[in-house]
Formats: structure tokens, C-alpha cells, sequence
């Protein structure tokens, strides 16, 4: 089984939900208490095994790259003043031995373009896409969600969907599956539709922002015209690469928090600051108080 060595990252979103916030910078920095969004991501691929991180980016999106790169300056300062806590904080933003790709997406065309467009670097090879407003957490001791999901790839060799249900009134934001039990929270998948409204959805098993693919879905997504909201979309191909290959439904272990909405996003930041290991407590007592 080819182990699954990359993964894809979707920024080029303009994020217009958190105006005028993401006017000058990506949605993806947005920090939870003191990461931005798109480092929690990445350091969830990289306890997956992850080495290649490959970034679909588009304009103002600068600071994404800026951020995985040396800073030279801001180092020398820091040593300078012996802030040797801090130094190492930002060397280690990212491994040494992880690679960071950067691929502009020239049109806005949609998700599944976005992925399209890691095609080069990824050639045939299994690889996840990650979206990075998902935030996903886990317990202490628990795997991150990502290598929940390599894991069952390599036992099962099938391209994996994270799933949750929602409530029927909420179909419309998600790509919902049909399904049948396959294994331990795993289900096979049937059908996939991009956004139905409630009373037309085939269930409320919604796909969220984490997905091992076959290499094999670029052929699909290839060939694909513009779907729903006159994108290319990533449903749409997965639907197309399920007529020939297995396709799995994986109800992961964790809470996912919405950050691409301003509710999701401060519930994230809420949790994130009790369970800070400098705030936490102070945090927790500051919560009591106010309530």
C-alpha cells in the first residue's frame, strides 16, 4: 500500500464572511488564541506523516508563505535579546524535513479545481486534502483526525471521506452521502450530492474538511464542467471516482468547530483557551467569574 505522503491545502478562499478582518490577510491566519488556523492544519498532517504540504493559494495570500519561511530578521532579534523561548517557538512553525509547495489557483473556480491544480506534485499518488477553517480537535492521547484517517487507508485502500451528521435543516452547507455499514465507523459510500436542501437530501451524513483521495480522482476531476454555484466541485468528482473505486464514509473521533463561520470560530477559540497550558486555568477562572 503506497504510504500517503502529501497533502493538499486549499487557501485561496477570500474569506469574506470575516470582512474586514481577512481584507489584508488570509482567512487562514486568523489565529486560535496564539496559531493561525492553517498551522494547526499543517501540524495535524504532520503527526499523519506527512512530508510534502502543497498550498493552493491565490492573491493576498502572501502571508501564508510568509509565515512557513525563515525570518531571518525577527530571529536575530530574538536571539539578540536572549528571547530563546520565543526563537525557538517560531524555528519550529514547521519541521525541518517537511516540504512546502505553493501553487497559485489563477481562476476562482472551486474546490475541486483548487485540488485539480495539485496535480503536478502529486501525480498518481494517494494524497489528503485538508481545509483548514475545518479546526479539528481531539482529546489528549488521541490520534489528530488526519492520521485517524491514513490509518484506515492503509488497511483499506480506499479513498476515505470524513463524515458527521448535521441537522437536516443544514444540508444545504455540505456535500451529504448516502452509505451502508462497512466497519467500525466506517460506511460505504453510495451517492454524494453537493448541498441539497433538506427535503431532497438522501441523509444527514455531511462530509467535512478532511479526505484521503486516489490519485486517480484528478482524471475526474479533469473532465468535470462547472456544478453547483457554477464551480468545479470536489462532490462531483468523488461521485465520478466511486463508479469505479470504493469510496469510504469515516466517522472520526474529535469535534470539529466551523471556523470559516464567526460562531464556529470563537467556539474554537473558547475551547483552544481552556485547554491552553499557559491560559487555561486563568481562562477557566476568568469564564466562571463572568458567568
Amino acid at each position: 500500500m503506497t504510504q500517503v505522503r502529501k497533502a493538499v491545502f486549499p487557501v485561496a478562499g477570500l474569506g469574506s464572511r470575516f470582512l474586514p478582518a481577512t481584507k489584508a490577510q488570509p482567512k487562514e491566519m486568523l489565529p486560535v488564541v496564539d496559531k493561525p488556523l492553517i498551522q494547526y492544519a499543517v501540524e495535524e498532517a504532520v503527526a499523519a506523516g506527512i512530508t510534502d504540504m502543497v498550498f493552493i493559494t491565490g492573491r493576498n495570500k502572501r502571508a501564508i508563505e510568509d509565515h512557513f519561511d525563515k525570518a531571518f530578521e525577527l530571529e536575530a532579534e530574538l536571539e539578540a535579546a536572549h528571547k530563546l523561548e520565543l526563537l525557538e517557538v517560531i524555528q519550529n512553525v514547521i519541521p525541518k524535513h517537511i516540504n512546502c509547495i505553493f501553487i497559485r489557483q489563477s481562476s476562482p473556480l472551486g474546490l475541486g479545481h483548487a485540488v485539480l491544480c495539485a496535480r503536478p506534485v502529486v501525480g498518481e499518488e494517494p494524497f489528503a486534502v485538508l481545509l483548514a477553517d475545518d479546526f479539528m480537535d481531539v482529546d489528549t492521547g488521541q490520534k489528530p483526525v488526519l492520521a485517524q484517517m491514513t490509518e484506515e487507508y492503509a488497511t483499506h485502500g480506499a479513498s476515505l471521506l470524513a463524515v458527521q451528521d448535521v441537522p437536516r435543516a443544514n444540508t444545504r452547507q455540505y456535500g451529504i452521502v448516502s452509505a451502508s455499514p462497512f466497519a467500525d465507523r466506517l460506511e460505504k459510500v453510495s451517492a454524494i450530492v453537493e448541498k441539497p436542501l433538506p427535503e431532497n437530501a438522501p441523509s444527514t451524513l455531511a462530509v467535512v474538511g478532511r479526505y484521503v483521495l486516489s490519485g486517480k480522482i484528478f482524471a475526474y476531476l479533469e473532465k468535470l464542467g462547472k456544478g453547483a454555484g457554477g464551480e468545479i466541485q470536489l462532490t462531483d468528482g468523488i461521485a465520478a471516482l466511486m463508479k469505479d473505486d470504493p469510496v469510504l464514509a469515516y466517522r472520526y473521533i474529535g469535534t470539529r468547530y466551523d471556523c470559516g463561520s464567526k460562531l464556529g470560530y470563537l467556539k474554537a477559540m473558547f475551547s483552544m483557551g481552556l485547554k491552553h497550558p499557559e491560559l487555561g486555568e486563568d481562562f477557566e477562572a476568568y469564564v466562571k467569574e463572568s458567568l
